[in-house]
């Protein structure tokens, strides 16, 4: 069996798709081997059924990573993306959280939100290089071994504009 940088270079293209509640096993796998405290298959199945917008990336018919992102009140909240540890760092994530930015965009949202964990440097650096800028944080955001994680704050909140913001009027 090919390994996922083999998969990537000799496999057909990564194709981005609506996530199908098919996919929900293999996609809380892959959250389950990712987080310390993963969402549900439950979840995912509620959010496919409420119409947020869900996606996977696919080669070979092999889900790699999954996004799943609310539109509504002219904002966009990304609230999962997640690439399989093994096609981390391929440009995987950057693909996947374009589609997602390009779909709010499409759906006139002005804006794009997401939060982080601080301890998240590979995320926070792709946020980065794709235009998110840090806007806040929320004490107590994420969980943790303990209950909530309590550093100076334990998400950071990004926010990227989706449509250029208007020039202010001369008086």
């Amino acid at each position: 069996m090919a390994t996922a940088p083999e998969l990537l270079k000799t496999s057909p293209e990564a194709v981005i798709r609506p996530m199908r509640a098919t996919d929900v096993a293999e996609v809380a796998g892959i959250e389950r081997s990712s987080y310390q405290f993963p969402w549900s298959e439950g979840i995912f199945i509620d959010c496919l059924r409420v119409g947020y917008v869900c996606r996977v990336v696919t080669i070979s018919r092999r889900v790699m990573g999954y996004g799943v992102m609310s539109v509504g009140a002219g904002e966009a909240h990304i609230l999962n993306l997640c690439v399989g540890e093994a096609f981390r760092c391929h440009g995987v994530g950057k693909r996947l959280l374009t589609s997602l930015i390009e779909r709010a965009t499409a759906a006139g949202m002005g804006a794009a939100f997401l939060e982080v964990r601080p301890s998240n440097t590979a995320a926070i650096r792709l946020y980065l290089s794709m235009g998110f800028e840090h806007v806040g944080g929320r004490r107590g955001y994420y969980q943790a071994a303990g209950g909530r994680e309590m550093p100076p704050c334990s998400s950071s909140l990004c926010a990227l504009p989706t449509r250029p913001r208007p020039e202010p009027q001369a008086t």
